[in-house]
């Protein structure tokens, strides 16, 4: 587990690396923000896109074989990145590192495998602190990017990448399902079979739910700092360490989203968080207004902001709301298909990941546009208020049939050890 979320974590520092390094690349090249969107985003495509095949293979092949090919491979194309001079070779360069957002879906399976039912929110929970990594970034890459250039910031993740890969192949163990395999005690499953879930529609509404509270974690996680710089005037420093109290809480503290899913069921844990994020994205959409009131005797002016510190204790809640929610959406996953938890994860997290690809290039298309700063998080709010009331009615579609068989264990297993809910 320790070796796995710590994998994980120099995982995402990687993938999330265009956060900080991008917005001096942005402004070297004179992009717009629709191209810088984009330049961040690719990585997240890509990683998004090879999870669910990552996630079968890590099932087939074994988690710790295929981590390491993927860690590997990540870090050379960051160590590549450093030469990069023109856009479209920033671009190659970012489909490679978006290699290393596919160990999500890997990491999923792998620890999976360990964890008894009744404790793999929990576990799944501590491997998905691994987010922080995007925090790791914002702290240390502004710092080394000032003192050393971007180039050396891309080195420095590569090597660390690289070792870490190494580190992790020769520590870890295969897992038991792998080494039931091998000696004949399970019989193998072939590609086929493990797409077979992806039929039922519960994985695509997992999905939804994960491009939020994932999707959205990620591309915030990348916007921020060129959010920062841009409507409040900060140094790239201070808005990256900025930036980081956004991606702390939405990170260390999806373990409390895990053990809070064992205990109290991931369903309810899903109504906190798309409630409070409805409240915190409604607050941030709206813009720095003046307005004029003509009074009996003079006209009364008056502007209404968010400044600098409401917005970052906003940021920080719903950073906190989303850990919790990415965490309840992979309880659901190894408890209603604990024999595809490669191929359903891989899938739902490819879903999650597709979000933090689209979202930023969203956000720098708005910009363009509308040129309103706060148009992201406009997005952000009709996003969420979809998922909520989508996932509303669901559930109460099928409560209100009134039949046991539809309100027990069978459909919502996850609620199956806490009886406090029936």
């Amino acid at each position: 587990m320790t070796l796995s979320t710590f994998s994980f974590t120099i995982c995402f520092a990687v993938w999330t690396i265009f956060s900080i390094i991008g917005v001096q690349i942005k402004a070297n090249l004179n992009l717009n923000d629709t191209e810088f969107g984009f330049l961040v985003g690719v990585p997240i495509l890509v990683g998004s896109l090879t999870r669910l095949f990552l996630g079968i293979w890590a099932a087939q092949f074994g988690g710790r074989r295929i981590m390491f090919v993927i860690m590997t491979a990540a870090s050379v194309a960051t160590w590549l990145l450093s030469y990069a001079t023109t856009y479209p070779g920033f671009i190659a360069a970012a489909l490679g590192v978006g290699l290393a957002g596919g160990a999500f879906a890997v990491g999923v399976a792998y620890v999976a495998d360990f964890a008894p039912p009744s404790r793999k929110g929990t576990v799944l929970g501590i491997f998905g602190m691994g987010n922080v990594g995007a925090a790791v970034t914002k702290f240390i890459a502004p710092f080394v990017m000032i003192a050393f250039g971007w180039t050396m910031v891309a080195q420095i993740w590569a090597v660390v990448l690289f070792a870490t890969a190494v580190g992790f192949y020769f520590l870890s163990e295969d897992e038991p399902t792998l080494a039931a395999r091998r000696i004949g005690a399970m019989p193998e499953q072939g590609f086929m079979a493990q797409l077979q879930p992806l039929k039922e529609l519960q994985v695509w509404r997992f999905s939804l739910y994960y491009f939020f509270v994932f999707g959205a974690f990620v591309a915030l996680a990348l916007w921020l700092p060129r959010y920062y710089v841009g409507v409040y005037g900060l140094d790239i420093r201070v808005a990256g360490m900025l930036g980081a109290a956004y991606s702390i809480p939405g990170s260390i503290f999806r373990v409390l989203g895990g053990v809070l899913s064992d205990k109290y069921g991931a369903r309810r844990v899903m109504y906190w968080t798309f409630a409070v994020s409805v409240i915190c994205t409604f607050f941030l959409s709206y813009p720095a207004t003046e307005y004029l009131v003509h009074g009996i005797k003079q006209d009364i002016s008056f502007s209404l902001q968010i400044g600098i510190v409401p917005f970052t204790i906003l940021t920080f809640v719903l950073g906190f709301f989303m850990s919790l929610g990415k965490a309840a959406v992979y309880k659901h996953i190894p408890v209603y298909f604990p024999n595809n938890v490669g191929s359903v994860g891989g899938v739902v997290g490819m879903i999650g990941g597709l979000g933090g690809f689209v979202l930023p290039f969203a956000f720098g298309f708005m910009n363009d546009v509308t040129g309103v700063w706060t148009s992201c998080f406009m997005l952000l709010f009709v996003l969420v208020a979809m998922a909520f009331l989508w996932m509303h009615l669901a559930i109460r579609r099928i409560e209100r049939r009134q039949n046991p068989e539809l309100t027990g264990p069978k459909y919502f297993p996850e609620l199956a050890e806490t009886p406090a809910q029936h």
